[in-house]
């Protein structure tokens, strides 16, 4: 059962990075090599919708509170949260780049405590987020995650 959820999840995810691939750019500056620290409730009935907050922090000293909003759907029931979860940008230039919707695709199932690994595209800016939780989920959804500045 896991090894068909892996293949389903990989699949999703190359379809995201196909359909959003990104704009070419003008030479810029290195990746400057940010990461977020982030929490995460969701809840799925057909629809699906999560929200919660993370601190962006990047190499260079910069850093940005943000709220993550994620909805969605597809075949999918549950709910679950994640505590002190935790993200990598890469090719990100300048901390605006950070903002915005990023395309969403996931496969998952998981009772109790449970992991989760996904991968989020927006142009050429990327975002692999993990971390651990409880809950119950099951189901494949397709949907949108935005990241925006908490003032």
């Amino acid at each position: 059962m896991k090894r068909h959820l892996f293949a389903l999840s990989s699949i999703l995810i190359v379809t995201a990075l196909a359909v959003h691939p990104g704009q070419a750019r003008a030479e810029q500056p290195a990746d400057l090599g940010c990461k977020m620290q982030f929490s995460l409730s969701t809840w799925s009935l057909i629809y699906k919708q999560s929200e919660g907050h993370g601190v962006v922090t990047c190499a260079n000293g910069q850093s940005m509170h943000v709220k993550i909003v994620a909805k969605g759907g597809g075949l999918t029931v549950g709910k679950s949260h994640i505590d002190n979860g935790t993200g990598r940008f890469t090719d990100v230039h300048s901390m605006s780049e950070i903002l915005g919707d990023y395309g969403d695709a996931e496969a998952h199932a998981g009772a109790g405590k449970a992991s989760e690994a996904q991968v989020l595209t927006k142009g050429e800016v990327s975002l692999a987020l993990s971390g651990t939780g409880e809950g119950i989920d099951l189901g494949v959804d397709v949907g949108e995650v935005t990241l925006s500045p908490i003032k």
